[in-house]
């Protein structure tokens, strides 16, 4: 953010040679910034006290008259020295200047002293110089000073609309932002979350409060600017798109911004604003191709959906590929900017799509991080296939459903889930409905005679329809048990002795369990 005109202070002031300012206190003995504060006026008084009549970031000058005014002597009294520095500092004047050889020689000691006693600058303005000189010469560097500043925002600007038809626009306009006000500058998506940024990482505990601020902002849903203080830094946000559709925000490691620096970063916003726009136009045109290429693979249409994708110059992730099926979270902005931003990066190594009941993913069978990170950023469940051809799709998709069905953590692999057992993936209402009907007749009856059918009967299957073996662990007599299982065939209306009823029996009763029962 620099320019060619240098700031209008009493430093520059002094440095002007025509002139012919002195100061008369040595800099080491003022406010370590006191000659680089920025005038904004100088004003000439010789009133006892001005101050009513002054305005901020103004330097005064005198030429002494107040102070002999009152008879002789008056003028060695330190007193109203004091007095007067005192009234000027309280006012926030940032420097004094003293007309010599107009009522003294020289610059008063009493006058040094008081300034000296509050570090105020307090320099001599020579007879031959007038004060409208010193006020002339303040208001030319104002106006330089302006100028430059209206010249670098117009440069600015020009460099914005420039770096907007680069490849890349919304990148290239970020980055120039950054670079023309020389600090960090971020890009965030809808999510809150870091997608672009220039001049370097933050550092991680400002950057994670940052990122919470913007997440705040964003959920809000309302189009905002904010300043914020996190860490000792002072940052701009402003948030991107329409109030209840935003896009995300732009952050700047600045704060005080002047009026050309916020027109500057109004223009980078828009620009960047509409640049988001125009690319989700086109992502919105690429989400239906990528539905209808879903469609096709969930279809078994493998090789027509490749054949398509291929025509648009893109393609599907080379095999053995795992196929997964998400959630979509709501809202699912999150979800489609984090496959638009992936895609681009993963280079053809991430296909996904819409589905009936979610986002259809496709990996490489060697990134499973990509899924893994997919759930974790988007807050969703993730059901993934062994790996897979395309040949076999519409079996991986139904195998990627059944995981996200019946796993229990953000990302369930099929392969994991049966090497628990097929049980699992049998787990669920319907599966455990029909188990509890199939047992109902046995447990009615218990219920009805204080019998125990249902537990001999699953103590039978346990003990590997041993009868001497179950008898001993439910601790009655062989021939009870002989004659209780011919009760529960006449219940069930089943012939006990055929393996295949056996089999239903024992997993009626370990889906009816829960579906945390894996085996007997």
């Amino acid at each position: 953010m620099s320019v060619a005109e240098p700031e209008p202070t009493l430093r520059e002031l002094l440095r002007r040679r025509d002139l012919r300012l002195r100061l008369a206190l040595p800099e080491a003995e003022l406010d370590p910034e006191a000659l680089d504060r920025t005038i904004r006026w100088v004003h000439g008084s010789d009133l006892a006290d001005p101050t009513p009549f002054l305005a901020d970031d103004l330097i005064l000058l005198t030429t002494g008259t107040q102070f002999v005014s009152g008879g002789a002597g008056a003028a060695e009294d330190p007193a109203p020295y004091v007095e007067y520095v005192a009234r000027l500092d309280a006012r926030g004047v940032r420097g004094l200047g003293f007309g010599t050889e107009v009522v003294r020689d020289g610059i008063p000691p009493a006058l040094v002293d008081a300034c000296r006693a509050v570090r105020m600058p307090l320099f001599e303005v020579p007879y031959r110089t007038p004060f409208i000189a010193v006020a002339r010469a303040n208001a030319e560097a104002i106006a330089a000073q302006a100028y430059a500043r209206r010249s670098w925002a117009l440069s600015a600007q020009r460099a914005l609309s420039l770096a907007a038809l680069r490849a890349g626009g919304v990148e290239s306009t970020l980055v120039e932002l950054g670079r023309q006000l020389g600090t960090w500058a971020g890009l965030f998506d809808a999510s809150g979350t870091v997608t672009r940024e220039h001049a370097g990482p933050l550092e991680p505990e400002t950057a994670a409060a940052l990122r919470e601020e913007v997440a705040g902002m964003l959920r809000r849903g309302a189009r905002a600017g904010a300043a914020v203080r996190i860490g000792g830094t002072d940052f701009t946000v402003q948030t991107l798109g329409r109030g209840g559709h935003l896009r995300g925000a732009v952050a700047l490691a600045a704060g005080g911004l002047d009026h050309e620096a916020r027109g500057v970063v109004t223009a980078a916003v828009a620009t960047i604003g509409l640049a988001l726009e125009q690319q989700e136009s086109v992502e919105r045109a690429r989400r239906a191709l990528h539905r209808g290429i879903a469609q096709l693979l969930v279809a078994g249409q493998g090789a027509l959906a490749g054949r398509t994708l291929r025509e648009t110059g893109m393609a599907l992730p080379a095999e053995p590929v795992l196929v997964a099926v998400a959630a979509l979270p709501a809202p699912a902005r999150a979800a489609w900017e984090w496959v638009d931003a992936r895609s681009a990066e993963a280079r053809g190594a991430l296909f996904a799509g819409g589905v009936e009941d979610g986002v259809l993913l496709i990996v490489p069978a060697g990134a499973r991080d990509l899924l893994d990170e997919f759930a974790a950023r988007v807050g969703t469940r993730v059901g993934v296939s062994a790996p897979t051809r395309y040949a076999a799709m519409a079996e991986a998709v139904v195998a990627a459903r059944v995981a996200r069905e019946r796993g229990t953590e953000p990302v369930t692999h099929f392969g994991e889930l049966i090497d628990r057992g097929i049980l699992p993936a049998l787990a669920g209402p319907g599966p455990r409905a029909a188990a509890a009907a199939l047992l109902g007749p046995l447990r009615a009856h218990d219920a009805r005679t204080g019998s125990d059918l249902t537990r001999t009967v699953r103590g039978w299957l346990d003990a590997e329809c041993s009868h001497e073996r179950a008898a001993r662990e439910l601790g009655v007599h062989r021939h009870t048990v002989r004659a209780r299982l011919a009760q529960a065939e006449t219940l069930l209306g089943r012939d006990l002795s055929s393996f295949a009823v056996r089999a239903e029996l024992w997993t009626a009763f370990a889906l009816d369990a829960g579906p945390s029962h894996a085996g007997p």
